[in-house]
């Protein structure tokens, strides 16, 4: 009997260890896995491809393709007045990716990454050569910006939940303050669980 308990003291530890095991699969990064049904990757990214291609199919791109130039688009503040911590950096940057990628407009960095390239060039004006070093007051000044935020309505009844986002996007000419472009998108999620939380 002694025997049997030792042994059950010595294995406990290793049941322990292995009821409490992880298993962690790589899966496609476009997949859409929504495991507490709050806003997540997958989300971003079919938001910010949606509304950028509803954006870049309007009429306000028409007259810069007559002309045959291409707009310069800087994404500006986009505010998170969710209910919940959603990362805008991502969302930005998923919209940054499409509005380059199109090929239809042409973009330039935002406020904090203008700040280092200028503390750059100020590098290169002391230390570079003349022949390499890049000027101040050469940047090409951005005809739109992109202007937005995400919204949430949460209504929950028990172990049930909606979430409701809204996502509104802007885009205004700069010179002129006119919104050329008003776009949003919605997403509704009906989560269910066991216990009540959230």
């Amino acid at each position: 009997m002694k025997t049997m308990i030792r042994l059950g003291i010595l294995l406990l530890p290793l049941l322990v260890v292995a009821s409490c095991t992880k298993k962690v699969a790589r899966v496609e990064v476009e997949s859409t896995i929504d495991l507490s049904g709050r806003w997540n990757d997958a989300d971003s990214r079919l938001v910010a491809e949606e509304m950028i291609g509803d954006c870049l199919s309007q009429r306000w791109l028409y007259k810069y393709e007559e002309n045959k130039t291409r707009p310069t688009v800087i994404v500006g503040r986009v505010v998170n007045k969710s209910h919940e911590h959603i990362n805008v950096k991502t969302f930005v940057k998923d919209m940054e990716r499409v509005l380059l990628n199109s090929g239809r407009v042409d973009f330039v960095a935002d406020k904090s990454e203008r700040e280092q390239i200028r503390e750059e060039k100020a590098d290169q004006a002391g230390n570079a050569s003349v022949y390499t070093r890049k000027e101040m007051g050469e940047e090409t000044g951005a005809d739109c910006m992109l202007l937005g935020s995400i919204n949430t309505i949460f209504d929950q009844e028990g172990s049930k939940a909606v979430l409701f986002y809204q996502v509104d996007l802007e885009l205004v000419e700069i010179e002129s303050n006119r919104k050329v472009w008003i776009g949003n998108k919605k997403i509704k999620k009906f989560v269910s669980r066991s216990n009540t939380r959230f």
